[in-house]
């Protein structure tokens, strides 16, 4: 279903509903940031003019239900298995856009090794990675991008470093492959830092429309629900403590990537 605007004559239209997103009722609990970056991609999608070539894979997770809202093809993995199935769907589709929509404990612990290899392989597809800090769906366990000391409902002492280890850095681990042309992490916790997060989907995805190679937007998000926060206060969260652990920034982006006019 595709939401039309009806704008009287005497008036211009200068923002309107993605066409490639559904009029679905969002099932995520409120203040998350998931929906941000959903219309992001949708806009993204309508703007490049790929709706109809484009094919989503689902993650397991808070967003395994994305297909819902999109307005394109969708496809849904095992838990960690959507890069190996988006190489697939690529590698006989190489007219199609494949994109896979992953949380922390999608990508980052079971489906750690897919998607080094994914992108070591330099494979031609497009992963927007929402990095939460915490398994969402169920129930608030610490992850592998917890913070230190980060109090979550496995973790009730907070995070400790020598018993679990420190925070992943995906896109840092993923900037070392050969086969990456464009890592970079972004939030959305703000109109500023929203926009920004825009731009680089744009062009991971115009990296893969040019055949360029493997390309990774990590994006962090909140949830409120398992912070114990409101949405406001999760957003200051993040700003302040996960970009801490998480640096901002372009971490890999090859000429013929910084050469696309996104």
């Amino acid at each position: 279903m595709t939401i039309q605007a009806v704008i009287p004559e005497d008036m211009e239209l200068v923002y309107s509903y993605p066409a490639s997103l559904t009029a679905r009722s969002t099932h995520y609990c409120p203040g998350c940031t998931h929906g941000i970056v959903h219309r992001l991609i949708a806009e993204v999608i309508d703007e490049l003019g790929i709706q109809g070539q484009t094919i989503g894979i689902a993650p397991v997770g808070c967003a395994v239900l994305i297909y819902d809202y999109f307005d394109v093809d969708f496809v849904e993995a095992s838990h960690g298995r959507a890069p190996a199935m988006a190489t697939g769907l690529k590698r006989v589709n190489p007219d199609k856009i494949v994109f896979t929509y992953q949380g922390d404990g999608d990508l980052a612990a079971i489906g750690t090794a897919e998607i080094i290899q994914a992108a070591n392989r330099g494979e031609s597809i497009t992963t927007i990675f929402i990095n939460n800090a915490i398994y969402g769906m169920t129930g608030g366990q610490m992850a592998p991008t917890t913070l230190e000391g980060m109090v979550t409902t496995s973790s009730p002492g907070g995070r400790d470093p020598n018993i679990a280890g420190h925070p992943v850095q995906m896109s840092e681990i993923l900037a070392t492959t050969a086969g990456a042309v464009y890592i970079t992490r972004e939030i959305v916790a703000d109109i500023a830092s929203i926009n920004k997060t825009k731009n680089a989907i744009k062009r991971a995805f115009m990296a893969q429309i040019a055949g360029l190679g493997f390309a990774c937007v990590e994006v962090l998000s909140t949830c409120p629900t398992n912070w114990n926060m409101d949405p406001w206060k999760a957003m200051e969260w993040a700003k302040e403590n996960m970009a801490k652990t998480f640096p901002l920034g372009t971490f890999k982006m090859a000429d013929a990537v910084k050469a696309l006019k996104a």
